[in-house]
């Protein structure tokens, strides 16, 4: 199956993108929606996640202890890459059995991932889609969206990695700056897709 990977920095409507595919056929994966439902249902994860960080990672009934987790891992960028060097595996063993269900007759699947480029996972796609949007605009939908003070969105939004950087590692690009057509951007690429994976097809058969 031709892998492609989407990412997008916070507020670029990188969700609402994989909504239009989606609406075109094209199967998702959720990546960030798949880590978290894994960090309770992976037992490899689970097993590692307690010898790092202690069996009071979970609670009695299974749950995750997210504040214990948090309190370790935040402003502690060793623990950080410890916990997702344990994540990113089972995201990838969750999205190999995710993707054995698709149809052969689609043409591609997309995973979308926050941190696509940031983990190192866009290398075990097959090309890759950075959805951007203007800093501004960006800011404007955080704070309506989360309601959240100016100050704390430009915050997470300094973590990531920059749309610049971004961009300089992926392959195809879609605007998303309130001017143009997202749909007519997304049917366009929707098409290049199809061809690429066709001739992918045709190498490996």
């Amino acid at each position: 199956m031709y892998k492609v990977g989407i990412t997008g920095g916070i507020g670029s409507g990188k969700s609402t993108v994989c909504k239009v595919f989606e609406l075109l056929g094209i199967p998702v994966f959720y990546a960030d929606s798949a880590a978290k439902e894994i960090m309770t249902q992976d037992a490899l994860l689970i097993e590692g996640v307690k010898a790092a960080f202690g069996n009071e990672s979970y609670f009695e009934d299974g749950k995750l202890n997210n504040k214990h987790i948090a309190g370790i891992v935040f402003n502690n960028e060793k623990a950080l890459a410890q916990l997702n060097a344990l994540v990113h595996p089972a995201v990838f063993r969750a999205f190999d059995a995710w993707e054995a269900t698709i149809p052969s007759t689609v043409p591609y699947t997309l995973k979308e991932a926050a941190i696509l480029f940031e983990s190192g996972s866009y290398k075990l796609c097959d090309t890759t889609i950075l959805v951007t949007a203007p800093y501004e605009i960006k800011l404007k939908r955080l704070i309506q969206r989360d309601g959240a003070t100016e100050e704390q969105v430009k915050a997470r939004m300094d973590k990531q990695l920059s749309d610049e950087e971004k961009t300089k590692m992926a392959d195809h690009f879609i605007v998303n700056d309130e001017k143009q057509s997202v749909i007519e951007q997304v049917l366009a690429l929707h098409q290049q897709l199809i061809e690429a994976a066709e001739a992918f097809k045709n190498t490996i058969a």
